[in-house]
């Protein structure tokens, strides 16, 4: 970036770095009842779309207004949404008021029948869905990644600008947050007694690492998911590292600096990052999206005739605020056992915290408490006084010790799963509305979280 573009885009992050905290900052609810948020699904792609409909919400309106193109896409948005609003337990009561057609996107702008956007679907649109909804004087609940490339991020900063200006909420989905381990691996990086200091560390030897692995062929709300042929193009889904890396991202700045705004222009300095491909068969493809053809748009990631690689593997590493991070995204075809894995390192000067979710651990997460090579004698005493903490906090978790290390144990109650972690950022998502103003720190660190993921990205490309 040249000298007077990075003047620019500074004086774009100061300028919002309070983007929507001030008190005076109420949300636009829209011209009818102020009180009541009414939803807007523009274009579901992605089965997330129907998630944050999984349970109902008080002061939401029933009615939801769906723009999309004709397609299996909406329809497998709308078989959802009937799933939940027919199922025996605690059925929603969703009334999905559907257009579909080419004009769709002119027609909700047109229209602006709701207050809030909610986008989860092909990424090459949505940072411009983004810009134009806030624009529009709408807010805007995202998944993720709301910018897949270096020309996104710029166009994510002014849409965050606009929303200042528009006093909307522009927000992104961040259910990592919400897993009770990576919350407790949180609470206790930040006790002293039993933590210490995150180390120093080097790009070597990185004080906070995080491997995630997720599988094409996976179940959704008990039912096998068909994921949309444009998954697997790196310019509509976005490279690994720029999609399932932004939750990785998240849990680093959220988990080592909470409630601290970044500059990312001063605080991050990404420092290697590279991408391989994973191997997919015609067969493979076909149980994955239900297509018996490669399209054209992926033609040019076909090898050995029929072999497709796609872009679904990704490293970086980087420093944030001069702590040494290494964050690795990967993708397979279908897990052996279990399903998507999390792997979470995160060591101290007196202990290491790690998250591990293999066979022993029945492919659950779980989380364990090691100590320093140097900080044997009284480790006990500090886990099982960090532990009495928590469960003041979190009644019901307590510690068991296993050989050198302890496993952190956390009742079933906690572990909700994946998909009612949408309800949960939901919920905080309505608070914020309620509020009129997210906390200070999320614009600058959402900034900051979407450089780093695509210049990462751009880093990696270039070699």
């Amino acid at each position: 970036m040249t000298t007077k573009g990075k003047a620019i885009v500074l004086a774009v992050a100061v300028a919002i770095s309070g983007c929507q905290s001030p008190s005076e900052n109420k949300t636009n609810s829209g011209k009818n009842d102020s009180s009541m948020v009414k939803l807007i699904t523009l274009d579901p792609g992605h089965f997330h779309a129907a998630l944050v409909q999984k349970k109902s919400y008080p002061g939401m309106d029933t009615s939801v207004y769906v723009y999309a193109p004709d397609g299996p896409e909406v329809e497998a948005h709308l078989n959802l949404i009937k799933q939940y609003n027919s199922r025996d337990e605690d059925p929603t009561h969703w009334n999905e008021i559907v257009y579909k057609g080419a004009d769709f996107a002119e027609k909700m702008f047109t229209e602006k029948k709701g207050n809030v956007v909610v986008l989860a679907g092909n990424n090459r649109l949505k940072t411009d869905y983004i810009k134009r909804s806030v624009d529009s004087g709408l807010n805007v609940l995202a998944d993720k990644p709301m910018a897949i490339n270096s020309a996104n991020f710029t166009k994510l900063l002014s849409a965050f600008e606009a929303a200042q200006q528009k006093k909307v909420l522009l927000y992104d989905i961040m259910t990592e947050r919400s897993e009770i381990t990576n919350i407790l691996q949180k609470e206790l990086m930040h006790d002293s007694t039993l933590f210490g200091e995150i180390k120093k560390g080097s790009e070597k030897d990185p004080s906070y690492i995080i491997e995630s692995i997720h599988y094409f062929a996976k179940q959704v709300s008990g039912k096998p998911l068909i994921r949309p042929t444009w998954f697997f193009d790196p310019t509509q889904q976005g490279d690994a590292i720029a999609d399932v890396g932004t939750h990785l991202v998240d849990l680093a700045q959220w988990q080592c600096l909470p409630d601290v705004a970044l500059d990312y222009n001063n605080d991050i300095k990404i420092t290697s990052a590279k991408i391989w491909p994973t191997s997919l068969t015609p067969t493979q493809f076909a149980i994955v999206t239900g297509s018996n053809s490669y399209p054209d748009f992926l033609k040019s990631y076909v090898t050995k005739d029929s072999i497709l690689e796609t872009h679904a593997n990704g490293e970086m590493n980087y420093t944030l605020k001069g702590i040494p991070v290494k964050i690795i995204a990967r993708w397979d075809f279908k897990a052996a056992e279990g399903g998507d894995s999390h792997h979470a390192i995160i060591k101290g000067t007196k202990a290491t915290l790690e998250i591990r979710q293999g066979k022993k651990e029945n492919f659950k997460p779980v989380l364990y408490i090691l100590s320093s090579a140097n900080n044997k004698n009284g480790f006990d005493s500090s886990v099982q006084s960090a532990i009495a903490a928590i469960a003041g906090k979190y009644p019901g978790v307590s510690a068991e010790k296993q050989g050198e290390e302890w496993k952190v144990v956390i009742p079933s109650t906690y572990g909700v799963g994946h998909e009612a972690h949408f309800g949960q950022v939901m919920e905080r998502y309505l608070q914020y509305l309620k509020d009129g103003k997210l906390p200070e720190w999320e614009v600058p660190n959402m900034i900051a979280k979407y450089y780093t993921t695509t210049k990462a990205l751009e880093l990696a490309t270039q070699h």
